[in-house]
């Protein structure tokens, strides 16, 4: 039976989550209007900055709302939420558009959403209700099982858009919050073995782009104008931003338009390059502070449902921001993988700072 909870009145915000998600919406700012300006008029506000200024609002007008709500309201309709987001994913695949030979939005008049941002919330919810409901099974192999069959129709619906980046996020949540309350470590690390094995089979599987950024990740020079160009030019953003960078606007690769998708997956770039060694490491401590703050939640809260909740958003951001990183410096392949609130994009700010708020309200209670 799920615990009750009473509402939190006037309880205080966690101002460390509060000022790190206002920095990171801020950031985003400053970073999409160097990402997206045009260098004969460097001061003028693109389209791009516009939209995701207005997405950073609402995602924390989202926030806000959320940490004053008590995260067990959303855990006891956690079924129903991943259900709808299920549905979701299904409806893409009738009505859904198209970019990039990928199908993954639905156009709703001028907004499109990305469903499988949605999902990694809806996911998180799911396995909090599951473990926190079947504590008493934690440790079994029927309990392990059953969570894998939880998040598999996600993974499935993910991975078929193709969008394996965002499909492969769902295995460290599932993981994590596994791991968190309490299950079984061995049955972890058989399936990760079992995964191992199956990789020829996954190989084979795979779509042409996919294998060719698979191989461009060995050796970019195999494709230097094809599949390896962003990543080629990616880490010579990175490198010549040096110590100190070149300063805000300053940047020759992304303002001479040599690297792709310098607003979105690869937003960390121009960062690199126009700020630094020093810029990036300011950004990438205010992530840890986050993950840090989710993970001393994991000890401060009450109960199995908190702790999977703190569990599950510590595990997608800290995931995130790993794989974006490492795709953008050459240490993993390139997986479409966007940096939290940061890279362009309103499915993905407002989900991350829906997640925000979510932690925002097990602080809460944790204080209580």
């Amino acid at each position: 039976m799920r615990i009750r909870r009473g509402t939190y009145g006037l309880n205080p915000i966690d101002k460390v989550l509060l000022f790190s998600a206002v920095a990171l919406v801020a950031l985003s700012l400053v970073f999409m209007h160097s990402a997206t300006s045009d260098r004969n008029d460097p001061y003028a506000v693109s389209d791009m900055f516009i939209k995701q200024a207005v997405w950073g609002m609402v995602g924390i007008a989202f926030m806000l709302l959320m940490s004053r709500i008590d995260y067990m309201r959303f855990v006891n309709i956690a079924y129903v939420l991943y259900a709808i987001a299920l549905g979701m994913l299904v409806l893409i695949f009738l009505i859904g558009s198209s970019r990039y030979g990928a199908k993954r939005w639905i156009a709703l008049g001028p907004i499109s959403l990305q469903p499988s941002e949605f999902v990694k919330i809806g996911v998180i919810l799911a396995l909090a209700a599951f473990m926190g409901d079947r504590r008493e099974k934690i440790g079994t192999l029927s309990n392990f099982l059953m969570a894998v069959l939880l998040v598999s129709p996600a993974f499935l619906l993910i991975f078929a858009q193709p969008d394996l980046g965002t499909a492969l996020i769902l295995m460290p949540i599932l993981f994590g919050v596994m791991f968190i309350c309490g299950e079984n470590v061995k049955y972890t690390i058989v399936t990760f073995s079992l995964g191992l094995m199956c990789l020829p089979v996954f190989w084979h599987i795979l779509r042409d782009y996919q294998k060719s950024r698979l191989l461009v990740f060995i050796n970019p020079n195999l494709d230097p104008l094809g599949a390896g160009y962003t990543i080629i030019q990616s880490k010579i953003a990175v490198g010549s931003g040096g110590f100190l960078g070149k300063g805000w606007l300053g940047g020759t690769q992304s303002q001479l338009k040599f690297l792709p998708e310098k607003h979105t997956d690869f937003i960390f770039s121009t960062i690199g390059e126009e700020w630094g060694f020093i810029g990036g490491m300011l950004l990438v401590t205010l992530y840890a502070v986050i993950v840090a703050r989710a993970i001393s939640l994991i000890n401060e809260a009450g109960d199995i449902y908190a702790k999977a909740i703190a569990a599950g958003i510590a595990t997608l951001l800290a995931f995130q921001v790993f794989t974006n990183i490492a795709m953008t410096i050459g240490m993993m392949p390139v997986v479409g993988i966007p940096l939290p609130a940061i890279s362009y994009g309103g499915s993905n700010t407002v989900t991350t700072l829906i997640g925000l708020g979510l932690l925002m309200s097990v602080a809460r209670r944790a204080r209580r």
